[in-house]
């Protein structure tokens, strides 16, 4: 058995005094363990840090066996991303989130947003929003997507401002009114047609939003909670936006 892909580097454990285990979200292969050898040293260690693109040949006797990868480097980001410690929690979170997915079960829109994700993380605002979309792509892909084309309650289109915590659907401020403190507020960069300007409130807002669903409907099912890798990754974030506004020009 043998195929080659693009691929996008989630984690890597030591294996035995030299190799490593890696794992990929690959583009057409889904996300894939194999052994690489030699992975453990000091050639191979840069290429293989999480966030990295890599093209991978993969081959194995069987189909079900582990297999081995011969891995060199396409986009090596990993650089880059630690020298913000909002990255370094986002791309821990993003590779969690990404495990949820089930072995070797192709998901090319995951990889070409996980892919575009990592591409734009400098800015912490940007890469909240990111997030936050890919918390939502996420929960679309595990068969719990919302629906925030329309209001639930009504059927309209505009000025969707809610979203029910029971449905997960969008609600218009109208139909919305008399149960407003029952609700959750829907930032304007998650409606459709809506700008991509965002504040600090809107990216809480999104994250409270994306949170309350992944755990009810994701997470706790598996027994398993939010990472913390995910608080990390919002706390510096909110700090990185607070440092930057009281920046002297």
């Amino acid at each position: 058995m043998e195929w080659t892909d693009e691929g996008i580097v989630l984690g890597v454990r030591r294996h035995g005094e030299s190799s490593a285990i890696v794992e990929l979200l690959t583009r057409e292969h889904g996300r894939h363990l194999g052994l690489v050898r030699g992975g453990a040293g000091s050639r191979m260690r840069p290429l293989l840090q999480p966030g990295n693109g890599v093209r991978a040949v993969w081959r194995a006797r069987l189909d079900e066996h582990l297999g081995t990868y011969a891995i060199e480097g396409t986009q090596l980001r990993a650089g880059s991303l630690l020298a913000f410690s909002h990255a370094v929690y986002g791309v821990t979170h993003l590779a969690a989130l990404v495990r949820l997915l089930p072995e070797r079960d192709p998901h090319g829109d995951i990889y070409e947003m996980l892919e575009q994700t990592l591409d734009d993380f400098e800015d912490a605002g940007d890469a909240a929003a990111h997030v936050i979309r890919f918390e939502l792509a996420m929960l679309a892909e595990c068969g719990f997507g919302l629906d925030l084309s329309n209001c639930a309650a009504t059927g309209e289109t505009a000025d969707l401002i809610y979203v029910s915590p029971k449905s997960g659907g969008a609600v218009s401020r109208t139909a919305g009114e008399p149960w407003r403190d029952r609700l959750l507020p829907l930032p304007a960069f998650l409606r459709e047609g809506g700008n991509d300007g965002f504040t600090d409130e809107d990216l809480q807002d999104g994250f409270r939003l994306t949170g309350l669903f992944l755990l009810r409907h994701v997470l706790e099912p598996r027994g398993q909670g939010h990472s913390d890798a995910r608080e990390g990754f919002i706390n510096a974030v909110m700090k990185y936006r607070a440092r930057a506004r009281t920046a002297v020009p």
